[in-house]
């Protein structure tokens, strides 16, 4: 992989995960740092998933909101039971 298509996964990361959020309903816990760094993991995750089935651009990009959407709504229902100020 080049350095281009390395920096232009982490682009659509960052909007795979914004788009992921805005897919789980209800508020959201986690900050948006988290939020962002959650999407570029789903855009690699769901990247690899959709093309073992289709290369279809649009399909990689449903794959890869679907598998943020989840990968969100697990580590915010993780965030939102960690105490806080138990110091």
């Amino acid at each position: 992989m080049e350095i281009t298509g390395i920096i232009s996964a982490l682009v659509v990361g960052l909007i795979i995960g914004a788009l992921g959020r805005l897919v789980v309903p209800g508020k959201q816990h986690l900050p948006i740092w988290l939020t962002l760094l959650l999407g570029i993991v789903a855009a690699f995750v769901g990247g690899f998933l959709a093309t073992l089935i289709s290369s279809m651009w649009w399909w990689v990009l449903i794959v890869q909101v679907l598998v943020a959407a989840v990968i969100v709504y697990v580590v915010d229902g993780f965030y939102a039971r960690k105490p806080r100020g138990a110091d």
